[in-house]
Order: C-alpha cells, then structure tokens, then sequence
C-alpha cells in the first residue's frame, strides 16, 4: 500500500482515499456506494485508507459512481428578509419534506440574478420563481438538467412549471368586496416585477372592470412587498380626501402593516375600512381582527414541483414539460363589512 504524507490544512479528496489504497477513483466510489463488484481485498483496502485519512464522501464520489446525482438545488431570489418570509420559509418545509421522501438530497442556494450558477454534481434544479435570473434557468436547460419552475408560469420556456393562479384569486377577493357594497377600492401591490404581483394587479383591474367600477390610480400603491413601504402607502390612502373603503393588499404581511396604521389613526377596522390580504399567513389569526385573506397552496406548489422533477430526473429522454397552475380559495374572517349594515 502507497503511503502518501498527511498535510491537516489540505481538504482529503477522494484521488487521496484510492492514492493511499493503491485502487482507483471508480473503486473508491464503487466501495462508497456499496457496489457488491468490488472485491473483498479492494474493499478493505479502501475502508482503511477512509478511515486513516477520516475522509468523508462527497455528492461527486457518489456522481462517479451511478453516473447520477440525487442532490437537488432549490434557487431562491436573493432579497431582504428572505428568511423571515411565510412564502420562503413554507417552501422549504413542502420541497424539503418531499425530497425526504424520494431520498434527495436539498441543497439551498441564494441567487443575487446577476452571477451564474455551479450545478456540478446537481442533479436538479428547483427554480423558486424567476425574477432577473432568467439566464440562469436558460443555463441549466442547456446543460440538459432536468429543471422546474415554481410561482411564475414560464409559457415561453421549454420548462415544467408550478404556479399560482394569483390573478384569479385577487379577482375573487376583489368581487367579495364588490359584493359587500364597496365600490371604493383601493390596492396596495407588491413589487410588479414579479409575475405574483403583477397577476394580482391584474386580478384587482380586472374585478373592477366586471364590476363596472372605474379604476382610479390615486387608489393604486406600488410597493416592493415590504412593510416599510406597506406603511408610506397606508398612510398616504388614509389621508386621500375621499379615502377608500376597501383595501386589497397584495401579501398578509402588508395587510398587517397596513390594519396597524389604520388603527393608530384612530380608524376602526373594517367599520371604517375593510381589508383583504394574500398568503393566508397563519399570523393574520392573531391580531385584534382576524384578516381576510387569499389562501394559495404553497405546500402543495412545492411538493408538486418535487414530483415533477423526480419525474424529470428519472425518465430524462423525450418528456413533455408539465404546466399547472393551482386554485387559490378566499378565506373570509372579520377584516371585511358590509356596507349599511
């Protein structure tokens, strides 16, 4: 057996573990991965070699070996926040618990849009929604990894998709309202270069238009989803001289933001105004008016988008990309009233 010089600052790689075994890589990876070929003296030459260097294998030993990756990459959208967000923190838990199931292995990375991805040793890509990073999706189709978008429905990329019919739930939100005597609406949005926000901009336009209610622009505030922002856009609604009655807001975490300047202007919610969100984020139940909202099927967004790529990943050859889009349902709770009663 060859016996190479043990340098502690070097990171042990798998050319170290079949150096000082006298094999090669492919049996090192074949004894890692537990392939019943590899003879019994080989095999013992390599678990030594391991065990003396205390090597532990790496996602491309195993690639080496089955000539697969089971590791997954879930590409989220770099912003501030990121973890303190129901959206992110509700597809990790669908997309994670999934993975467990199919025995993937999940590995998160966050995208600033503006640099390329390493995919090496990936063997899928799980997109969480494409915002500035189209090149990157682009990239990994190229690379012919099986690739799945979630919360934008890609028509016009050669890509299965998962997303969310945002407008058609902003659209019943909207209507609800409409239906409760309010033809003053308002619509505090999210950042609208986001295919979400710009569904549930459409939603709300499109509800008025139903509805025969004109659309006034002085009712419409642009935001980035933050609640910062969620504020300066309440404030300003709430100082209008005809002040709406109705608000749609384009996420829960807004909607709270905005019922918290409302009742610090000395206003009743909903006898003075109403309010609907989007997310039906759990901490809508707990304020001092439980929060109308939009539910939409993040868990179930993100375990179909697993599905789908363990279906990618395993047949690869001549599958046609699968495009859904999920229902949304109102929730309705105590933020809305009616009108003159």
């Amino acid at each position: 057996m060859v016996r190479i010089k043990k340098t502690p600052s070097k990171t042990v790689s798998i050319e170290d573990v079949a150096r000082l075994a006298g094999v090669s890589i492919t049996t090192v990876s074949r004894v890692i991965n537990k392939f019943p070929s590899v003879k019994e003296k080989n095999r013992l030459k390599v678990l030594g070699a391991i065990k003396e260097l205390k090597f532990s294998p790496s996602i491309f030993a195993q690639r080496l070996a089955t000539g697969k990756s089971n590791v997954v990459a879930l590409v989220i959208p770099r912003y501030e926040g990121v973890f303190y967000s129901f959206y992110v923190l509700e597809l990790i838990r669908g997309i994670g618990t999934l993975c467990d199931v199919f025995k993937l292995d999940l590995l998160l990375h966050l995208t600033d849009a503006r640099s390329g991805l390493d995919l090496r040793g990936i063997g899928g890509v799980i997109f969480a929604d494409i915002i500035g990073n189209r090149h990157q999706l682009e990239a990994a189709l190229k690379q012919g990894l099986p690739s799945v978008v979630i919360n934008n429905y890609a028509e016009d990329i050669d890509a299965s998709c998962i997303a969310i019919d945002n407008a058609g739930g902003a659209e019943n939100a909207v209507n609800y309202l409409v239906s409760l005597g309010h033809k003053r609406i308002a619509h505090i949005s999210g950042d609208l270069s986001t295919q979400a926000a710009a569904g549930r901009y459409e939603g709300y336009r499109r509800a008025l238009k139903k509805n025969n209610i004109k659309e006034r622009q002085d009712y419409v505030f642009k935001t980035d989803y933050s609640r910062g922002q969620a504020r300066a856009a309440a404030e300003n609604m709430l100082k209008l001289a005809d002040a709406p009655t109705a608000v749609f807001v384009a996420s829960d975490a807004m909607a709270l933001e905005v019922m918290s300047v409302t009742r610090e202007a000395g206003r009743d919610i909903p006898g003075d105004l109403s309010i609907v969100g989007f997310d039906d984020n759990p901490s809508g139940l707990y304020g001092p008016v439980a929060l109308t909202t939009v539910r939409q099927p993040l868990i179930k967004m993100a375990e179909e988008s697993v599905k789908e790529l363990n279906r990618l990943m395993t047949l690869k050859k001549n599958i046609t990309p699968k495009k859904v889009l999920l229902p949304t349902e109102l929730i309705i709770r105590e933020s809305c009233r009616q009108l003159g009663g």
